[in-house]
């Protein structure tokens, strides 16, 4: 077999302490004979560069991890993208892997996902099962979202899920390699031919629907992405930001969530479909929102319903839209 260039690529923001740990899960992996790894991390302008810089030296990784300081916090695809673009400007890889500060890889989970690649040519995005910090298994891969999904979502009624359950977005995983149609950014390894194609992930989206829109795009190239259990990794959910932390109650989300909700609708579906999406899902979250008053349940997300709406495409203002930003390699 031949010997495999992987480009793995990290972004930072405040969170210095779980990039080290996260290379440090890396290092063990270097030892593959079949794979050379070699890490791009970017400190997305969060201050956090000298500590990483001195990590790099105190831990003699200078010959194998490179460190970008990104000029502004443009976000997470932003990041991911000024992260490839170094590791193309030094050769190009044989694979991408996008791994989360907040995730730790277990043995063999990079060379699982490149050897999965190599031996299944037409999968273009391979992603990993997790577990928590605990140690606790999350099988989930997850189905784009859409109309059906977002009433379900918002009823949040358990009969309905079940019924419903092919419209779900999260969806529970076997321990089968399978394709999905889309996996968690947190460990994501990308052939280049994808990349060559429709470009990396879309810089519009600041945070969060920023993979699904990319494999989505990949989908509509004709790159499938699967799920593949065999390579696992421990990831902290909820520790690079607070909307995923499942261990605090719900607290207001920020305005880029609903940005980048509203793009994605509406680069998916257009602006039309979009609108009756969000009306639906207004709709859907304040019959949850009863249900929730009746059984005495307050852990609904703070002001949902008034943010979606105040952040739809159905308003004239929201409904300007840039095409996709991306780094796309050269030929």
């Amino acid at each position: 077999m031949r010997e495999l260039d992987i480009a793995v690529v990290i972004v930072s923001y405040k969170c210095a302490g779980l990039t080290i740990e996260s290379l440090k899960s890396l290092e063990s992996e270097r030892h593959d004979p079949g794979i050379r790894i070699r890490a791009i991390v970017v400190d997305n302008a969060s201050g956090d560069a000298q500590a990483l810089s001195e990590a790099i030296q105190s831990n003699h990784w200078s010959s194998w991890v490179t460190l970008v300081t990104a000029p502004r916090n443009g976000g997470f695809a932003y990041g991911n993208n000024l992260g490839i673009e170094r590791a193309y400007r030094e050769r190009r890889p044989t694979y991408l892997y996008l791994l989360n500060p907040d995730a730790q890889v277990r043995s063999g989970a990079v060379a699982t996902l490149a050897r999965f690649l190599e031996a299944h040519p037409e999968v273009g995005i391979a992603g990993s099962s997790f577990e928590t910090l605990d140690g606790e298994d999350w099988p989930f891969a997850f189905r784009f979202p859409g109309l059906m999904s977002e009433i379900l979502q918002g009823m949040e009624i358990g009969a309905l899920m079940r019924l419903f359950s092919r419209w779900v977005v999260a969806r529970p995983m076997s321990r089968v390699a399978q394709p999905t149609d889309w996996i968690c950014g947190a460990s994501m390894m990308i052939r280049p031919s994808v990349l060559a194609s429709i470009g990396g992930m879309d810089e519009n989206y600041f945070l969060y629907f920023e993979e699904t829109d990319f494999c989505y795009r990949a989908k509509r190239a004709g790159f499938p992405t699967w799920y593949v259990p065999e390579s696992r990794v421990m990831h902290i959910m909820g520790q690079t930001t607070s909307v995923t932390d499942i261990s605090v109650p719900p607290r207001r989300l920020p305005d880029y969530w609903f940005e980048s909700r509203r793009r994605y609708f509406v680069m998916t579906y257009g602006i039309g479909k979009a609108i009756v999406i969000d009306l639906a899902a207004a709709m859907a979250n304040a019959v949850g929102q009863l249900k929730r008053l009746a059984r005495r349940r307050r852990r609904a997300v703070p002001h949902f319903v008034r943010d979606l709406l105040r952040h739809s495409a159905l308003w004239p203002q929201n409904r300007v839209f840039r095409s996709v930003r991306t780094y796309r390699p050269p030929a």
